[in-house]
This record gives structure tokens, C-alpha cells and sequence, in this order.
């Protein structure tokens, strides 16, 4: 081991660029639909071991961490472009028009989201030491990295390291005590730690605090998956529609009315089993029109709904067209009751960029670009996020798409939801790893809350998870048909995510501690 570590250490130049963006690339397997997290007790022992040979001349400070920078944006270009690849399925959707943009979204964005990982390496390497110092250093640079990106530049936190250590609910549990901020840097301290192998410096103590760790996860988690969950007495029955809409046909005036068919006779089939469903979910944009140029629709609606029935669907909204102003869109989700009226809607906040919505506008417009992928307009962010009170009384919480994968943003108005709804439409990108990316990281949310989810998308992957993370049934990709479950509601702590996100920072930063305390001791022992 330590002739390898040595062989790593004293890589350069292409050499050294290569081996990061394949420790990096390998890394991806730990995340779904491969869950095979062991690849990361590889590739983070080999990051180590080239940031132990990111040397540079005396120089600035900026300079001397330049190698560093390198070395991590590397290994991030690999990770993120063999973990994000599928991204180009959405530009393709209309090839005609969207093609040239296939460069920018395979490889731009990869690249950008690699400057998060040269970051952290920069950072550790700002208190690099030997023996264990330097795998805390590690932890601290990406949790503080995973951190930030789940904000800056508008966030895109996927596939962020922590999640490669949750592959099934058993080892999904002590997200509920320490975040995805604790979870990141405590997985890479543990994915990182066999660099030790190579020096045997502190190889005892590391050993035994990745062992401490370990069985702490899997011993916690299996203690919170056997404990009862706390249930309030209250039943929410539902059905969840997976229509399978070609993305072809989605915006296609010829077809709307077909589509719409399909959304109610789905909707309105035979129940499976037990009492008819409360709630029926559609996905996201599943309404082919608007509803202000369609009133017969919500005529049908109220037809297919009885009392005591709510319908939420996902559906562009229009403002602004009737008063003979400028028409503002949304993509929203409508509730809609027996009646056929909409009692109530919610906007999506946080659109994606270059998707729904351009970033400096006018700026990208002098040079010609606009939306990168097909659509019917650019959108607006909604104003606020609030709970839809449903006809039982029970109140949904709903996240559009990508949304779900914010764990700050999922945390608001917990205080009075009883259930978090996810709407989506993952057809952009095919039966790629991404629908599965995407359910994995909806799953770890019911977990941080202590709610239950339920979810609806277009071709999948649409299902019910219980607050454990456990899934209860779910569609398969690409199937058509309903899901009918009753989900227990449930009591649950309403200051949880605030707790374990005091808990995550209080982590992170005690690596962070650590580190510059071990790095500061060897600096200043004699030679």
C-alpha cells in the first residue's frame, strides 16, 4: 500500500489530472441506481494521496494552493460528469432547436459544480498534516463545499457525498440527528480514512473512530427503523397517477384532450383496494393546458371528484393575459375540489436555470441564447410556500420537482403539514441513473422531516415513503397506472430539521477544529 500511495503521491502533470477525474468518476457508483458505496473507500484514499503530493514553489498564497484547486476540481469534473450525464436528455428532447446546447449541460455544468470540489480541496489543504489530520481536513473542505452548494449560484446540492453512506433506510436514520451537513463530512472522514494504510501514522486510531462510526450508523439505525412510529390517529388515503406522457406529445395542441382523457380515466378507475382515495396526485405539468382557456376542464374534474375528495396537480398557471398586460407564467400545483372550483395553488420558488428561467436575462440575450430546453415559456418563481389544506383536514406540504432536493427549503411550515408532497416530470431525462438520483434524495428528505412522502411523476419514479424512508409501493419507470395507499399520519418533532442542522454545523466545524489544530502543531514542532 504504501509503494501505491507513493506512486500517486509523486504523479504530474496529465498523469496526475487523469487518476483525479477517475477516482472521481468512480465515486458515482455510490450513488443510485448502483448504491455500491464501497467504490468511495477507493477514491477518496486516492484523493488523499494526490493532495499529499499538490505541492508548489514558495510562492503567494493563492499559488501555493493552486495544485489543490486543481487536484479536487479534477476529481469533481469526473464525479460530476459521469453522475450528471443524463442532463443532456432534457436539450434533446427537441433536438432542432436545443442541440447546440448538449456541450453546455453534459460538460459545463460538470464543470462549474467541479469548482465546489477544487474548493475543498483548497481549503483542506490550507491545514494539510500528516497521519489523520489530514482526513479531518478532507471532511471539513467538503462538508463546507456540499454546504455552500446547496446555495450559492441559486444550489444544486445532487448527489452530494453524504448520500453514498444511505444507500437503504437502515443507514438513512442518523440523517434525522445530524443533516446532510453532518452526514457529508462524517462520510468522507470514514471514506477517506484507509490513506492511512499507506504511513500507519495514527492507522490505529483511525481505524477504530471509522469502526466507532460505522456501528454507530448501522446500530442507530436499526434501533430507530424497529421503534414505533408515533402515529396521530389519522389516516390519509390516496391514489398517485403515473400517466407516462411521451414528452413529445406534452405541448402538443393536436393531442391536449387525449392527454387529458387519460389523466381522468386513470384517475377515475376502480379502486384497488380499501376506501375511495382523498387525495389523487397528479404530476408535475400534467394539465396539457390552462385551465383559464379550458373551464370545461375543471367542469370534468368536479365530475370525477366526489366529497370529501381533493384533486392536486401539477399545471401551468397564467397571470395577467385577461387584463391586457404582460402575461407572468408559473408552474404551479392546483388544488381542486369536488366542485371543480381551485381552492388553492402553490408556485414553484426555485425554478432551474436555463430551464424555466434565464439568469440575467438581458445579458445572455444580446448574445442570442435563451432556455436551453423545450418548453412553452419562461416562468416566474412563485412568492411563498404554504401547505394545502385537503378536504379530511390533513394538510400536504407540495415541492415541485427538483425542489425536494433542498433540505433547507423542504424545512419550511413543518409546524402545520402533516405530509410532504413531491410533483415531477423526470421524462427529460429518460431511464437514466438520474430518476433514480432523484427519488433516493426525495426518500432522505421523509427521513430528515419525520414525514411522510408521497410522490408523482410523469414516467416515474412515483411511490409512498413512510417517515422511516422506507418505501411502501411504488411505480416502476415507464409504467402507466395508479397507486392507491393509505398513509398514516403521524406525530413528529416540528423542530427536527432545525436540531439536526445545529448538530450537522457543530460537526463540520469540529473537523474543521481538529484540523487546523493538528495542522498549526506540526507547523510549528521543531524539525
Amino acid at each position: 500500500m504504501e509503494r501505491l500511495a507513493g506512486r500517486i503521491i509523486l504523479l504530474w502533470g496529465w498523469r496526475r489530472a487523469l487518476t483525479a477525474f477517475l477516482a472521481g468518476a468512480l465515486a458515482v457508483l455510490s450513488q443510485a441506481p448502483f448504491d455500491f458505496f464501497a467504490v468511495c473507500l477507493v477514491s477518496f484514499p486516492v484523493l488523499v494521496w494526490l493532495l499529499d503530493g499538490a505541492t508548489s514553489a514558495p510562492a503567494g498564497p493563492m499559488r501555493r494552493l493552486m495544485p489543490a484547486f486543481a487536484t479536487g476540481w479534477w476529481f469533481g469534473f469526473g464525479y460530476f460528469l459521469a453522475g450528471l450525464w443524463w442532463i443532456g436528455g432534457a436539450v434533446l428532447v427537441e433536438a432542432d432547436s436545443f442541440a447546440w446546447a448538449l456541450p453546455l449541460a453534459v460538460v459545463g455544468i460538470p464543470a462549474l459544480l467541479a469548482l465546489f470540489y477544487g474548493l475543498a480541496c483548497a481549503v483542506a489543504r490550507l491545514v494539510w498534516s500528516d497521519g489523520i489530520g489530514r482526513i479531518a481536513a478532507l471532511a471539513f473542505g467538503f462538508g463546507l463545499a456540499e454546504w455552500l452548494r446547496t446555495f450559492l449560484f441559486t444550489g444544486f446540492p445532487w448527489n452530494a457525498i453524504g448520500y453514498a453512506a444511505m444507500p437503504i433506510p437502515l443507514l438513512m436514520q442518523s440523517v434525522s440527528v445530524v443533516g446532510m451537513i453532518g452526514m457529508n463530512a462524517l462520510a468522507v472522514f470514514v471514506f477517506a480514512m484507509p490513506a492511512l494504510l499507506a504511513s500507519q501514522r495514527h492507522l490505529r486510531l483511525g481505524v477504530t473512530l471509522a469502526a466507532l462510526l460505522m456501528a454507530a450508523h448501522v446500530a442507530f439505525g436499526y434501533v430507530r427503523l424497529n421503534a414505533p412510529v408515533e402515529a396521530n390517529g389519522e389516516n390519509l388515503s390516496v391514489r398517485i397517477v403515473q400517466p407516462s406522457i411521451d414528452l413529445s406529445e406534452k405541448w402538443d395542441a393536436e393531442v391536449r384532450d387525449r392527454i387529458f382523457r387519460t389523466m381522468l380515466d386513470l384517475s377515475g378507475a376502480p379502486e384497488q383496494e380499501g376506501a375511495r382515495p382523498q387525495l389523487i396526485l397528479w404530476p408535475e405539468t400534467s394539465v396539457p393546458f390552462f385551465f383559464t382557456e379550458r373551464p370545461d376542464a375543471l367542469v370534468a374534474l368536479g365530475d370525477l371528484l366526489h366529497d370529501g375528495q381533493t384533486l392536486i396537480a401539477g399545471a401551468m398557471r397564467e397571470e395577467g393575459a385577461s387584463t391586457g398586460s404582460d402575461a407572468r407564467y408559473y408552474n404551479s400545483v392546483v388544488a381542486i375540489d369536488a366542485a371543480g372550483e381551485i381552492v388553492d395553488a402553490v408556485d414553484k420558488l426555485h425554478l432551474v436555470p436555463f430551464g424555466e428561467y434565464i439568469p440575467f436575462a438581458d445579458l445572455f440575450a444580446s448574445f442570442g441564447l435563451s432556455q436551453f430546453v423545450a418548453g412553452p415559456m419562461n416562468l416566474e418563481p412563485g412568492n411563498e410556500r404554504h401547505p394545502i389544506a385537503l378536504a379530511g383536514g390533513a394538510k400536504a406540504l407540495p415541492f415541485i420537482c427538483y425542489e425536494i432536493i433542498f433540505p433547507a427549503l423542504v424545512a419550511v411550515d413543518l409546524a402545520s403539514t402533516d405530509i410532504i408532497v413531491n410533483v415531477t416530470n423526470d421524462a427529460w431525462f429518460g431511464d437514466t441513473p438520474g430518476p433514480y438520483q432523484h427519488f433516493r434524495q426525495a426518500q432522505i428528505r421523509a427521513v430528515e422531516t419525520g414525514l411522510p412522502l408521497i410522490r408523482a411523476a410523469n414516467t416515474g419514479i412515483s411511490g409512498v415513503v413512510d417517515p422511516r424512508g422506507r418505501i411502501v409501493d411504488a411505480l416502476s419507470m415507464n409504467a402507466r397506472g395508479v397507486l392507491d395507499a393509505v398513509v398514516p399520519l403521524v406525530r413528529q418533532d416540528k423542530q427536527m430539521f432545525w436540531k439536526h442542522s445545529v448538530n450537522g454545523l457543530v460537526i463540520l466545524f469540529f473537523f474543521g477544529a481538529i484540523a487546523a489544530g493538528l495542522g498549526l502543531g506540526q507547523r510549528l514542532r521543531p524539525n
